[in-house]
């Protein structure tokens, strides 16, 4: 199916590892013109040197979406290299995941930090410069944790709620200007994140990785562990016109661990 990107400009934050880069391979191989965004130059040259290996021009830039600044700074970039922004993908940012015993104010401040506010930086940016063009599309990549709460991920939950509520709200104000916001959350994905929060839950458990490991596998109802390319796939549709009257909606890609009407 021709998804109806070739051309388009996508900018995909946190596009250098995982979920992030799994949707810039995704993007290039529909044609689209592809800016990815990451905090760590040595982590955005990796990807771009795959991405050039597969056949993919990209362009990169370095930016810590922490800081509003720098997401104005990274549109006005990708922007003058690439043209006008079609598409926004934010996969950036993730709170670490912590034992309950462990947690300080620090860490609940962190969590907003890498996770709602690089989200709502990027959008900041351009979710405007899209409505004033009368068009444009942002998938923001979230996460589970911000409907089901768990000991080991609350920061991080409560980070990727209030993103799901922030996106749902620009979903219905921007709706009329042509802009469509979605959100996608993935469960358990074979990323260096899933390790990080296995060790967490290892820690809080007393066993040994593998054991958790095991024990999230037997969880899950397909019996695997989704890759990041399946939840890249969901992504490229909810960006493409082949949605264009989907907005506003949040989307599991967790293989139905939890089966949730609402």
């Amino acid at each position: 199916m021709d998804m109806g990107l070739q051309g388009q400009v996508v900018l995909i934050t946190g596009g250098s590892k995982g979920i992030g880069l799994a949707c810039a391979q995704a993007f290039a191989a529909e044609g689209a013109r592809v800016a990815i965004a990451s905090r760590d130059a040595a982590h955005l040259a990796a990807a771009a040197a795959r991405l050039h290996a597969a056949g993919h021009g990209v362009f990169t830039h370095a930016a810590d979406l922490r800081e509003a600044a720098q997401a104005e700074t990274l549109a006005d970039a990708v922007e003058a290299a690439l043209g006008p922004v079609d598409v926004l993908v934010t996969s950036a940012g993730a709170a670490l995941r912590t034992p309950v015993a462990e947690l300080t104010a620090a860490h609940w401040a962190a969590a907003m930090q890498a996770k709602y506010f690089t989200g709502i930086h990027a959008m900041q940016a351009l979710l405007p410069r899209m409505a004033a063009r009368g068009r444009g599309a942002a998938v923001n990549v979230v996460g589970a944790g911000g409907k089901l709460a768990t000991p080991t991920h609350l920061p991080g939950g409560a980070a990727n709620a209030a993103l799901m509520l922030a996106s749902a709200g620009l979903a219905n104000a921007y709706g009329r200007q042509g802009v469509r916001v979605n959100v996608v959350n993935p469960g358990l994905v074979a990323t260096g994140r899933m390790h990080e929060g296995l060790a967490a839950q290892a820690r809080a458990s007393g066993q040994s990785v593998d054991a958790v490991l095991a024990q999230q596998r037997e969880r899950l109802p397909p019996g695997r562990i989704c890759e990041p390319e399946e939840v890249a796939r969901v992504v490229l549709f909810l960006a493409s016109p082949q949605s264009s009257y989907v907005s506003g909606a949040v989307l599991a890609v967790d293989g139905a661990l939890t089966p949730m009407v609402v």
